[in-house]
């Protein structure tokens, strides 16, 4: 898989989308942000985020996108930016409400503390992601551990709390 620090916005993804503000919290509108490495995977397959911090906010991304039906390719890459050996077979995402009326809003990402720059093969994400369901507001607090191999970022694992 080719990287790239700076990775091009992607004809695929939605122009709507793309000028809306990015769900992980960063600041930038989705397309300059991560718009850019959702894009590039759906064009070529290439995972191109450059820290763990990046990739972490791009996973958290897919998972509010998916739920909200507006990214299409959300389990393929979650998959793929997954460790082969720690890499479920499957996932089983939230989507947009069904008839059962089960429904997640991915509502906010906290990044409280980030190891791993672009030159490192190892890094942490400690974060608090806040949702809503019909059940009423929810958080799940987590530190999660990433490895770097030939120039590529990769979720491995993390711990609940």
């Amino acid at each position: 898989m080719n990287t790239s620090e700076n990775p091009p916005a992607d004809h695929a993804t939605d122009q709507a989308s793309a000028s809306r503000r990015c769900p992980c919290g960063g600041g930038d509108v989705y397309g300059s942000c991560c718009g850019r490495l959702h894009g590039r995977f759906a064009a070529d397959g290439t995972l191109a985020a450059p820290t763990a911090e990046a990739l972490m906010r791009s996973r958290y991304s897919a998972f509010a996108l998916a739920a909200t039906g507006d990214l299409v390719q959300a389990e393929e890459y979650l998959l793929a930016t997954w460790a082969p050996e720690t890499r479920p077979a499957h996932l089983a995402l939230d989507g947009p409400a069904d008839e059962s009326g089960d429904d997640v809003h991915w509502l906010r990402l906290d990044v409280e503390s980030t190891s791993g720059g672009p030159f490192d093969d190892a890094g942490t994400v400690t974060f608090t992601a806040h949702f809503r369901t019909p059940a009423g507001r929810h958080a799940q607090h987590e530190t999660s551990r990433f490895v770097r191999r030939q120039g590529t970022w990769f979720y491995r694992d993390g711990d609940v709390s």
